[in-house]
């Protein structure tokens, strides 16, 4: 299917591993021109080398930290007037007992899952509204939507982005400029491999044991865990002409660990 996206440009932030990259694979498959950053340039590069080797797109690295006011320059820097932002970040650490949360862990969750994206919607938005057409997916967490104290610090700013991204979508629909969010829950990103790596690590198991073991304990339906891969196509879709009258939503993609009709 022809996703209608040929020859856009797209920036893919958190770009270089788990559905970051594999966003950015998808919207290049469909022959968008992307720009991708992330902050460790080696792996950064071999997602880029990897993605055009793939599809044949144009994929441009940029080394930045899109958190940072300098990070947001450089990259829009390469890419002044994107169609497409996509946007993602290494999750902040699980969260076992709430009371152990320090203020520093709260002040860097805030930077960095809530005021980037939010600067960096506000820093593309004027110019998809004056071209009359734009897209933004935001990959969140399901957390956001369903909340969990291991995820409490991840959930709650990624909450109040949904909320925000619901309010702003509301303004630039009349634009054809749409922004929705994706909430996923457990998928085999490099954060997770190496946290459940560590846990398998430590109690003399696989990682196959460990990942089979939080199947059971969450109760996810799929039984098993999601691929990037998912997150990565859906992401396409959300910014496909396909997309046009879908915008302030924020879709869980957990393989049912959560239940709700609505």
């Amino acid at each position: 299917m022809d996703l209608g996206i040929r020859g856009r440009k797209a920036i893919g932030n958190g770009g270089s591993a788990g559905m970051g990259k594999a966003a950015a694979m998808s919207l290049a498959r469909e022959g968008a021109e992307v720009v991708v950053s992330a902050r460790g340039e080696q792996r950064l590069i071999a997602a880029c080398e990897e993605i055009a080797a793939a599809t044949g797109a144009k994929v441009t690295p940029v080394c930045a930290d899109h958190s940072s006011d300098e990070g947001r320059a450089k990259i829009l820097a390469a890419c002044p007037q994107p169609d497409i932002l996509v946007g993602t970040c290494a999750p902040p650490p699980m969260t076992p007992d709430y009371r152990a949360i320090t203020e520093e862990q709260w002040r860097s969750a805030i930077d960095i899952s809530l005021l980037s994206p939010v600067k960096f919607m506000n820093e593309v938005l004027d110019g998809m509204r004056a071209r009359k057409w734009g897209r933004i997916v935001n990959i969140a967490t399901v957390a956001a939507k369903y909340p969990a104290e291991i995820r409490a610090l991840s959930g709650s700013t990624r909450a109040a982005l949904a909320n925000y991204c619901g309010a702003v979508a509301l303004v630039v629909a009349k634009d054809n400029v749409i922004i929705n969010n994706l909430l996923p829950g457990m998928h085999h990103s490099a954060t997770v491999e190496e946290q459940f790596n560590g846990w398998a690590k430590a109690n003399g198991t696989t990682y196959e044991e460990e990942v089979a073991k939080f199947v059971k304990q969450w109760n996810i339906a799929a039984g098993r865990f999601g691929n990037c891969e998912d997150v990565g196509d859906m992401t396409a879709v959300f910014c496909s002409e396909f997309a046009n009258y879908i915008t302030g939503q924020s879709l869980v993609m957990d393989g049912g660990s959560t239940r709700s009709t609505f």
